[in-house]
């Protein structure tokens, strides 16, 4: 794929491989790790506006930064109340970053079924109210979203056009239904008809494992960039790979990431999600699933260490 920057409202992303905000993985040492392998613009995990307005600590945890982080700062918010949206973006917990992306495409039932994420798809008019209200905060504003909740209602075109018209500065469009979750093939064409509604850069989403996946991506809808999500959880030097860049040690990679997260997280969540992380890293490699076994009955992260120390990525 050709690689460029993005403009988003005043700011100038690095290039255009984005990783994706995904919930219970984007922390900001995967953040750092993705945006120092390649990745031009990482976002944080879901965040609850109301959560912010009701200085919920877990929720402000979510916010935390690298002090080395030197790329443009995006942070993920969800609701579906236009007060509580221009609330939060008016926060001191906010202040740091440059981008609001907004949560329009959250297929899980808990967000669904409570009037957030993709079921703002089924509201455009509360939508557009979203956006105004996360555009008052005066910052860059982006919205993620699917092409529609299911198959015979594909509304990606329609629903660019209201985001443009709310004042969004991009989009991001997963390729897929609601009811699809993160399984079947990645619609092309939806996407296409969202890039071509509108004049504001769109990312184009879904079904990215390697660079391959990327050039038919972009190609194939025609869309201004790309944001990996899954593939990154599996393979996080995939943006190198994307990027053109040297492939770094996976071991010593894996290795800083396990130390880093006990630094800004503490040993007891280091050790629960390093375990997942390498669960996913290793997948493919001789005996996984019996060394996924020894890595899910790790109690500390220097047993996880260990594990690590001694296979060939």
């Amino acid at each position: 794929m050709q690689l460029k920057t993005i403009k988003i409202k005043n700011l100038i992303t690095e290039n255009n491989v984005f990783l994706a905000p995904l919930a219970g993985y984007t922390n900001a040492v995967f953040r750092q790790m993705c945006y120092d392998l390649g990745a031009g613009l990482t976002v944080t995990e879901m965040v609850s506006a109301k959560g912010l307005c009701y200085n919920s600590e877990k929720t402000r945890d979510l916010l935390l930064t690298t002090p080395a982080y030197g790329g443009i700062k995006a942070c993920q918010l969800f609701g579906s109340e236009p007060e509580y949206m221009e609330r939060a973006v008016k926060s001191g917990a906010v202040a740091p970053f440059g981008i609001i992306d907004i949560n329009m495409g959250c297929p899980m039932p808990k967000i669904y079924n409570n009037g957030d994420g993709s079921a703002l798809m089924n509201n455009l008019p509360l939508a557009e109210k979203i956006i105004a209200a996360a555009k008052s905060g005066g910052k860059a504003v982006t919205v993620k979203f699917r092409i529609g909740l299911h198959e015979n209602n594909i509304i990606a075109a329609e629903f660019a056009r209201m985001c443009e018209g709310a004042g969004a500065d991009l989009i991001t469009v997963h390729g897929r239904t609601r009811e699809k979750i993160y399984s079947g093939e990645v619609n092309y064409g939806a996407i296409a008809a969202a890039k071509n509604a509108v004049k504001i850069p769109v990312i184009a989403n879904g079904g990215v494992f390697c660079k391959a996946d990327a050039d038919r991506l972009l190609n194939a809808t025609g869309a201004d960039g790309v944001a990996v999500a899954r593939g990154a959880m599996h393979a996080p030097w995939i943006f190198a790979e994307i990027c053109g860049k040297p492939v770094p040690d996976k071991k010593a990679l894996i290795l800083k990431q396990i130390d880093d997260t006990v630094k800004y997280y503490g040993e007891r969540f280091a050790c629960v999600f390093m375990r997942k992380m390498c669960a996913f890293y290793i997948k493919g490699i001789p005996n996984c699933t019996e060394i996924k076994i020894k890595l899910f009955k790790a109690s500390t992260t220097d047993e996880v260490k260990e594990i690590i120390q001694i296979l060939s990525f």
